[in-house]
């Protein structure tokens, strides 16, 4: 598998499947032992495709970035002589209802586990194909039976079937893979996890599951959730959620252990800073509120308050100083608050800073479940 896949620095970044022959390609599976009858599979599982082989073609798909979530071409050709597995007590491919255990593994022979085990040229697992189609129940078919670690696979774009079913709004899918243990740690070529993903694309109902369910006995991960863990961007889900502005997102990400002072890799700003900077009053409070740090320090020492007073910002400063922030604080250049605001006309009065102390005093407000 690693010869063939490409290094993060050869893939193209707007695309969100790598395979522009991944589906074509299964037509060169080993043959099965024993086939199945014309007309309808003995598995119990319906064939993942119903169109005869090169009767139709799928348009490329786009999701609402623009980028292409597959780039292949007569993906129809799965059709042609696939048996995904013989089990005929296995008889209702539907999803499993939420919260309930998938069926247990089976016994598979050598052949039946290498086409479900398949990798094509372009990294793609018959699960990664499964999402990017839409094909659920041919995807719950397989988790019945595949090992835990073929669900970690990722493509030439280091993506897991995770990462395409967040990427795509499959909240099922979601669920269904955590239950069965799919890493939620795993990063893909910017480093991000599928729960970077969900946070990007504001997806709340694939947030919650990937937080909040928990992987079925015996199924544990290697390595827990850590909800600090950043991109090569050096952002954690928190500070994407608060460039956002999704406040029930950042709710949901606190409740489950996100640290709202944890600083981004390239300047030390917190989720405070980064509120500052999207020039929104609400969420500065919301964060201040949760319990943020009013004077947390960047790398050059700056504070929130630098920033508000700094950028002219004369209601997000009050707030600050309203919530306690010392307006004296030196950064590295020896400049305080008071300098940046004083150089832009403003000065936080008396009543500002009487008020912060008292706000200081009073603490913070629990935050309310949201999921």
């Amino acid at each position: 598998m690693s010869d063939a896949r490409k290094g993060p620095d050869e893939a193209d970044d707007s695309q969100c499947d790598s395979g522009i022959e991944s589906l074509r390609s299964l037509r060169s599976l080993p043959e099965p032992t024993a086939a199945p009858s014309s007309g309808s599979s003995q598995s119990g599982c319906p064939q993942p495709w119903s169109h005869a082989p090169g009767t139709h073609k799928e348009p490329e798909k786009e999701d609402v970035d623009g980028e292409r979530a597959d780039s292949t071409y007569a993906s129809s050709s799965l059709t042609e002589s696939f048996p995904l597995l013989e089990k005929p007590e296995a008889k209702d491919p539907s999803p499993p209802a939420p919260g309930s255990l998938l069926p247990p593994a089976g016994v598979l022979s050598p052949q039946q586990l290498e086409a479900l085990t398949y990798i094509s040229e372009d990294g793609d697992t018959l699960l990664h194909l499964a999402v990017i189609h839409e094909a659920p129940s041919v995807l719950f078919c397989c988790l019945a039976f595949l090992p835990q670690e073929v669900l970690d696979i990722q493509n030439n774009l280091y993506q897991t079937a995770l990462h395409l079913a967040v990427h795509l709004d499959q909240p099922d899918v979601v669920r269904a893979l955590v239950l069965k243990g799919a890493s939620r740690i795993l990063q893909d070529q910017h480093g991000d996890t599928a729960l970077h993903v969900a946070c990007r694309r504001q997806n709340l109902a694939c947030a919650c599951c990937l937080l909040e369910e928990q992987p079925e006995p015996g199924r544990q991960p290697s390595h827990p959730l850590d909800l600090q863990l950043k991109n090569w961007q050096g952002l954690a889900c928190l500070h994407i959620a608060t460039l956002q502005r999704n406040q029930p997102l950042i709710e949901l990400l606190l409740q489950n252990g996100a640290d709202i002072d944890v600083q981004e890799g390239t300047s030390g700003k917190t989720a405070l800073h980064l509120a500052v900077e999207t020039q929104e009053r609400s969420l500065v409070q919301f964060l201040l509120q949760a319990g943020a740090r009013v004077d947390a320090r960047m790398l050059n020492g700056c504070t929130p308050l630098h920033l508000a007073a700094g950028r002219g910002l004369n209601s997000i400063s009050s707030t600050l100083c309203e919530a306690g922030a010392d307006s004296l604080l030196l950064n590295v250049e020896d400049e305080t608050p008071q300098d940046l605001a004083e150089d832009l006309g403003w000065v936080p009065t008396a009543s500002h800073l009487e008020a912060g102390s008292a706000a200081a005093a009073v603490g913070t407000q629990a935050i309310s479940p949201v999921c």
